[in-house]
């Protein structure tokens, strides 16, 4: 827990005040100012302090979505300890739709970041010393890369006990166990002694309404969890026990060619599954793509234009393929939109 008064860039929060402040970041040589918004809320009861970040890289736009839809949330009223929403981290990427920073650095391999570095490096260590620094746990939110989907997923150090409480509190189907990588905002939050979770789920620059529903309901889980919202009252809500991977694996275009694929995100697969054929433009060639492993289908390309080399699908091993297929189908039907209402349709709000 932290003390009894928060400050972030100047601004004081005491207990049961909210506000959005802006985060200076430069400017761009327009002379126009860039500012990183920042959400607090806290509640009049002391509890955890947790970030919940978005948009690290600029073109992973779900998360931006789940924290709006999380922001109104009405249990929030009932929030213990603090709650930071940072929806957009790289606001320079987000306004280019690009997953880099100008300088073309990737923002998540510039952590901690210094005061007189590169840009990224810069952004990276005001985030460390106004938004990090003030929090006890962190989630942050990600996506595929462009023409990339991922099932939703989280990534975390689960060789730590609390991490991977939060973790399977979150109610996805797949956990990975995930190293941490040079650079990355979870290593520099580890090195706070923060918990930290990554969720991964759906493709940059598009909405997935599943990875969005999952998203909101997985904080509400953690946040639940320690004990800064109450129980649910829910009594209909199914119960995800979610599967650990200790590995996983990218299955890569043998040659150039034309895609067809042939199983989908959530996939059941074992050892020899035709997971697709690439072809030349003609259909002299055709190579067929298996699987290497038993497994599910974690993430997976959604351009048929392939180059030799190009990872095509990404494959969580498991031995148990049936258990995790029972878990991935409990999940999508838990969080799909109802067919009756509008596919914009958000989440209730409890």
């Amino acid at each position: 827990m932290r003390g009894e008064l928060l400050t972030i860039n100047g601004v004081e929060f005491k207990r049961g005040t909210s506000a959005t402040i802006d985060l200076p970041t430069g400017k761009l040589y327009t002379h126009t100012p860039m500012s990183m918004p920042v959400h607090v809320i806290r509640g009049k009861r002391p509890g955890p302090s947790l970030f919940v970040s978005a948009a690290i890289h600029g073109d992973e736009i779900n998360g931006v979505e789940i924290i709006r839809r999380l922001l109104k949330r009405s249990s929030l009223k009932r929030l213990r300890g603090t709650l930071i929403a940072v929806p957009i981290v790289n606001v320079h990427g987000l306004i280019n739709h690009s997953r880099y920073l100008p300088d073309r650095r990737d923002l998540n391999r510039s952590f901690p970041g210094t005061v007189k570095g590169s840009l990224a490096a810069r952004l990276a260590h005001l985030f460390m010393e106004e938004i990090v620094a003030q929090s006890t746990h962190g989630i942050d939110l990600h996506t595929g890369a462009i023409h990339r989907s991922n099932l939703p997923q989280i990534r975390a150090n689960l060789d730590d006990e609390e991490t991977e409480k939060l973790a399977r509190a979150f109610q996805v189907p797949v956990l990975i166990s995930s190293n941490l990588r040079d650079g990355s905002l979870r290593e520099a939050a580890a090195s706070y002694g923060i918990p930290m979770l990554l969720y991964e789920a759906g493709e940059a620059l598009r909405f997935d309404e599943v990875s969005i529903r999952a998203g909101v309901n997985g904080i509400i889980n953690v946040m639940r969890m320690l004990d800064m919202l109450p129980p649910s009252r829910s009594k209909t809500k199914k119960h995800i026990d979610p599967v650990v991977a200790r590995s996983s694996f990218w299955v890569r275009a043998p040659d150039s060619g034309i895609l067809r694929a042939m199983v989908p995100l959530g996939a059941r697969v074992k050892k020899g599954t035709l997971l697709g054929v690439v072809a030349d433009p003609f259909g002299e060639q055709e190579i067929q793509i298996a699987s290497t492993f038993n497994g599910i289908v974690i993430g997976r390309t959604n351009l048929p234009l392939v180059n030799e080399g190009e990872a095509l699908y990404h494959i969580a091993r498991f031995e148990d393929i049936e258990e995790i297929e029972a878990t991935v189908d409990d999940f999508q039907e838990e969080h799909s939109p109802d067919l009756m209402s509008s596919p914009h349709a958000e989440s209730p709000i409890t």
